[in-house]
């Protein structure tokens, strides 16, 4: 029996398509077709952008209200919309509509989530013609973060991010910092030394509990060789009580994790009195919880 892909958000044609966080990323090595194998712990947050699919008669068709992204094959909504068409072997008849809340390049992972959403919103419009297994092998040559975003819950992504399971993680509460520096994905996979990394813990166990004590990341040493300022504004999210404290993918985007929503938006108040940019407290998903009980779980500061 085919397993149905399952991932609706909200009644209709709306849709979720939530940010994440890296807690744990560790670069493995090169292979040699020049891409990376990771091991990362990915967790989604109530932090989301929005799509919505209308069916229409006049082909396909992308509005985004965000000015630096298109409405062509450099968007990556309409990549997942025309691999969908492909699959299915016949032409869309829909109007897309994102509306951006994640930043753009920022680690958050927000196009590779619209992707996904893209996917899951026709698959359902188009009485979830595809399985899920087929969602998993289209999301995977749209990019590495892709299939990932299927899921919305925790997950632990190892070879160069495609290869997934499960894992339970609490509701984090998360104050996520975002300076706007300008840190290309290809950029910073480029400059990384592998000789210079730490070696692998001596057992890869993530213990809900005390996230303090495995929260990593291998790509945050080429981020901060580029940006020391970054250095800076993780001691201050340190300082202000964080439990824990990183960089998300490949940046520029750091978080500090609280104990509670509260400390979150109290330490990004503080932080705004000094600092410029981007700030919002959002929840971690843990893949239980309906869309109802999330999407206003996000904070701009």
């Amino acid at each position: 029996m085919k397993r149905r892909a399952e991932g609706r958000e909200a009644p209709g044609s709306r849709w979720l398509c939530p940010a994440k966080v890296n807690l744990y990323l560790r670069v493995v090595g090169r292979r040699a077709d020049g891409y990376h194998d990771l091991v990362t712990v990915m967790q989604p947050l109530s932090l989301a952008d929005e799509l919505t699919v209308t069916p229409e008669g006049t082909g396909m068709q992308l509005d985004c209200d965000h000015p630096d992204l298109g409405a062509g094959e450099a968007n990556l909504v309409w990549r997942a919309a025309r691999s969908f068409e492909e699959a299915m072997g016949q032409s869309l008849k829909v109007r897309l509509t994102l509306r951006k809340r994640i930043p753009l390049a920022a680690g958050l992972g927000g196009g590779s989530s619209d992707a996904a959403g893209t996917l899951l919103a026709l698959n359902a419009l188009y009485g979830q013609a595809l399985d899920l297994e087929q969602l998993h092998r289209l999301a995977s040559g749209l990019g590495a973060d892709v299939p990932f975003f299927l899921y919305r819950r925790p997950m632990v992504a190892r070879g160069i991010g495609t290869e997934l399971a499960p894992l339970d993680l609490p509701p984090y509460c998360y104050l996520l910092v975002n300076p706007g520096l300008p840190l290309a994905t290809r950029w910073v996979y480029e400059n990384l030394d592998l000789f210079r990394l730490p070696g692998p813990p001596a057992a890869e166990v993530w213990d809900p509990d005390h996230p303090e004590q495995w929260a990593r990341n291998d790509l945050g040493t080429v981020a901060l060789g580029r940006f020391p300022e970054l250095g800076g504004l993780l001691e201050n999210l340190q300082e202000l009580g964080a439990i824990t404290q990183g960089i998300s993918g490949s940046g520029p985007t750091v978080f500090g994790l609280f104990p509670t929503l509260k400390a979150a938006h109290e330490a990004g108040r503080a932080l705004r009195g000094s600092f410029q940019g981007w700030l919002a407290v959002a929840q971690g998903l843990t893949g239980r919880e309906p869309a109802t009980s999330w999407e206003r779980r996000a904070w701009t500061i």
